[in-house]
């Protein structure tokens, strides 16, 4: 399997997911998580070894990068403005 960057800014995003949840703000780790979850579920879904589960991972990927769009709102309103 050869290597993706998009595996990176995954690993980068649950990291300060992660490091969010330390300091006690679960409003931004979750929003980090699922941006992190959207990139390695957008990364599997171009990987040739899965290929016939391409549409269950491309549904599901999309499906989280709405949720991270409406999870950045939610953060956007409640925690900034």
């Amino acid at each position: 399997m050869k290597f993706n960057t998009q595996y990176l800014f995954a690993l980068v995003f649950f990291g300060v997911g992660i490091f969010q949840i330390t300091k006690g703000n679960g409003m931004e780790a979750s929003l980090y998580l699922l941006a992190g979850a959207s990139f390695a579920f957008n990364t599997l879904a171009t990987e040739p070894g899965l290929a016939g589960y391409r549409k269950p991972l491309v549904i599901v990927t999309w499906t989280l990068i709405i949720l991270t769009a409406l999870v950045f709102l939610w953060v956007l309103q409640f925690r900034y403005l």
